[in-house]
């Protein structure tokens, strides 16, 4: 029987995709990787590929309430959080949960431009 080995590659359905991959690369330093399939901005993180997408047919992200995504958690490593908190905050951006120290480092969760609920731990 063949088996999944876990998760190779993650995309976030956004309403204005250039805007949606302004914020990833402007305000978290993500760098566009040199391919990507049309309808979408990949980025060159690892080990998983993350991207933003246009939405599939059907889906009105604008119309998802109160958050898209709401039930998954998506997690960005980052080399000091507290500073990607800092520069969020000083842009506007919507924190969800502030700061606090655990077992994966610093931790917070900030509202992405669709509303997507991000944790960035580091």
């Amino acid at each position: 029987m063949a088996t999944v080995t876990g998760p190779d590659f993650v995309a976030l359905q956004v309403a204005d995709l250039e805007a949606s991959a302004a914020f990833y690369e402007e305000r978290l330093g993500l760098t566009r990787a040199p391919v990507a399939p049309p309808g979408a901005v990949v980025f060159a993180t690892s080990p998983v590929a993350f991207a933003v997408r246009e939405p599939l047919p059907g889906l009105d992200v604008a119309a998802v309430s109160p958050r898209p995504g709401a039930g998954v958690a998506l997690w960005l490593a980052s080399d000091d959080a507290q500073a990607v908190h800092d520069d969020l905050v000083a842009h506007g951006v919507e924190i969800l949960q502030q700061p606090v120290d655990g077992p994966f480092g610093r931790t917070f969760t900030f509202a992405d431009p669709d509303g997507y609920a991000v944790t960035v731990h580091g």
